[in-house]
């Protein structure tokens, strides 16, 4: 297949293209020259703005499949649509679950309630407007690569709604942050409600699943790992089980109490705080499952993250979690006994 990539260079389009050319795939990649520049041999380079319609004319020739990781607003989707004319075969576009209202009900499907913006010509990306920004993502996908669209060439767009996605070369260090915490052992601030929803996805198996749905019929499909139900705490005991010395212990805390002294999620990476059923972090796969999706272990998404910390560490790491310090002094003040 003839695969074009836009970004290409960093975490999940990296693994992406990774996999494309394990399959022995011809891929071009569209970046703008910045991370990684000279990261793959036996690939196209076009260098360019997804941003700028000039740099986007650069994309000439035709394409079997076409995957993006890197659209916020819904002008870049429709600005790629135009520009590729219905050169870009199937549209593979990475969304999120963020899209969907915070307290909905049940996510047994890819039907649920989703979030509006009051302002839906707004280009701020912040946390108030993300998941509202991505679903308009996901119209702009379906009115420039759908039927009439002025991308469509015959075949539906596909449209994945991952969770929190871990594995090597994760640049945001969230999921990292744990397990490296965790591996220095002692006595880990856990953040409550342990019983919270949690889920992942490794970075290589969304990765098989774009190569495995490549070229076929599209739709939206939530992409996701463990199965319901998973927990938080499920999620620290794992990390414990595959890289804590002996001697890590979890010391749980309850959730409000972090909020009053003020510590927040921001400070402890995937914690969703201490709200209600968090049903986000519960996705049911079936659809994505019986379209070809395979979830690896778990353990082995920590070995390999810890694997590849250990000889390429992520930077900069000073900007996620709270500093050792603030860990114990908090562990000293409010850890239950």
């Amino acid at each position: 297949m003839r695969v074009l990539v836009i970004g290409g260079t960093q975490f999940v389009g990296r693994a992406v293209v990774e996999a494309f050319l394990a399959r022995g795939d011809q891929v071009t990649i569209f970046h703008r020259g910045k991370t990684n520049p000279g990261l793959f041999d036996g690939v196209v380079n076009i260098l360019g703005d997804r941003n700028v319609d000039a740099d986007l004319a650069s994309l000439e020739g035709e394409y079997d499949v076409t995957f993006d990781s890197s659209a916020y607003v819904p002008r870049q989707v429709s600005s790629l649509a135009r520009a590729l004319a219905g050169r870009g075969g199937h549209y593979v576009h990475v969304s999120s679950i963020s899209v969907y209202e915070p307290r909905t009900a049940t996510l047994d499907t890819e039907d649920a309630p989703v979030v509006t913006l009051e302002d839906p010509s707004t280009e701020v990306v912040n946390s108030a407007t993300y998941g509202g920004l991505k679903y308009l993502c996901e119209v702009a996908t379906q009115e420039g690569f759908g039927p009439g669209g002025s991308s469509w060439n015959g075949v539906e767009p596909t449209i994945i709604r991952p969770t929190y996605v871990a594995g090597p070369f994760d640049h945001t260090y969230r999921f990292t942050w744990w397990v490296e915490r965790i591996a220095r052992g002692g006595d880990v601030l856990a953040p409550g409600p342990r019983a919270n929803p949690f889920q992942v996805i490794d970075v290589r198996d969304l990765a098989d699943f774009v190569v495995t749905r490549a070229g076929t019929s599209g739709g939206i499909f939530h992409v996701a790992g463990p199965p319901p139900p998973f927990t938080f705490g499920d999620f620290l005991d794992a990390v414990v089980a595959a890289v804590g010395p002996s001697g890590t212990r979890l010391r749980w805390v309850d959730g409000q109490r972090l909020i009053d002294a003020g510590v927040g999620p921001g400070d402890l990476p995937l914690w969703e705080g201490p709200g209600d059923a968090h049903s986000l972090l519960s996705l049911n796969t079936r659809r994505a499952r019986e379209a070809g999706l395979h979830v690896r272990p778990l353990s082995e998404t920590i070995s390999a993250v810890s694997a590849h910390e250990q000889r390429w560490p992520t930077t900069p790491r000073s900007k996620v979690g709270l500093s050792a310090e603030d860990e114990a002094r908090i562990l000293a003040e409010l850890a239950d006994a």
